[in-house]
């Protein structure tokens, strides 16, 4: 699992955070069907990047827990949510999804933008389905997306420039020939002030089947699992190899 570097976070957190911000509303709004969200507001946020999935949690009232392996990422996260974080409500930590504790159980653990497509083998997710259900409550939930094959291979591979005032990213992604292995290449320039930063980096991604997943949450302890669509997190999807991207819904009780 790699960790990315300065120039990378600052493009990650102008060009890529919407993601989340727009996945958020829908995983509150889903949490809050279950009786666990009036009696645990604590919400771990497995990979959280630049913070802003923990910035709407936080807005809405709950504690927040943010867990990446970039401390470059890190720093932004703080920064986003610096009052938060001044008045005891957010916290954001250095940590590895495969091996990781918390010090009071999360009624809910999300993890968002393909952030466990990282993770480079079936041994790795396994190990992080098991921290997670040991951080979570007795009743809590886990949340996460996936690409899937039919994603990558959608959206991988291809070549794409981003340019505005303030950047000039391009992208050069890759899947299929190296069994379920995608690279993406991401080079360019961000503003930084009054100077430009140059970046560049790599990010690894692993295409997972999503039955293997189910198997692994389930040997983890969870006990119900399903696939399902953002717009649709309570339904189980027939196909979800169907489908570039699905939300995973783990339960930890019955």
């Amino acid at each position: 699992m790699r960790t990315y570097g300065p120039g990378f976070a600052r493009a990650y957190n102008r060009l890529w955070a919407e993601f989340a911000s727009g996945v958020a509303p829908r995983v509150q709004a889903f949490f809050e069907t279950f009786p666990v969200s009036q009696r645990n507001r604590t919400v771990l946020d497995l990979c959280c990047g630049t913070g802003q999935l923990a910035r709407h949690f936080l807005e809405a009232g709950y504690r927040v827990v943010g867990i990446d392996l970039s401390e470059s990422m890190l720093e932004w996260a703080r920064h986003n949510n610096a009052a938060y974080v001044a008045a005891g409500q957010a916290r954001f930590l250095l940590g590895d999804a495969r091996e990781f504790q918390l010090e009071e159980p999360a009624g809910l653990v999300v993890s968002t933008y393909d952030s466990l497509n990282h993770l480079p083998d079936l041994t790795d997710l396994r190990r992080c389905f098991v921290c997670t259900h040991r951080a979570l409550d007795p009743e809590g939930l886990f949340v996460f997306d996936l690409n899937t094959r039919l994603g990558f291979r959608q959206r991988w591979n291809n070549i794409t420039v981003l340019e505005g005032e303030e950047h000039l990213v391009v992208i050069r992604g890759i899947y299929g020939g190296w069994g379920d292995r995608a690279l993406m290449r991401i080079s360019g320039f961000v503003r930084a002030g009054e100077a430009w930063e140059r970046f560049e980096d790599t990010v690894e991604e692993t295409a997972f089947a999503i039955g293997d997943v189910r198997e692994a949450l389930g040997a983890a302890g969870f006990q119900v699992t399903w696939p399902a669509l953002l717009s649709d997190l309570s339904t189980s999807l027939q196909d979800p190899e169907a489908h570039g991207r699905v939300f995973v819904v783990a339960l930890k009780g019955p």
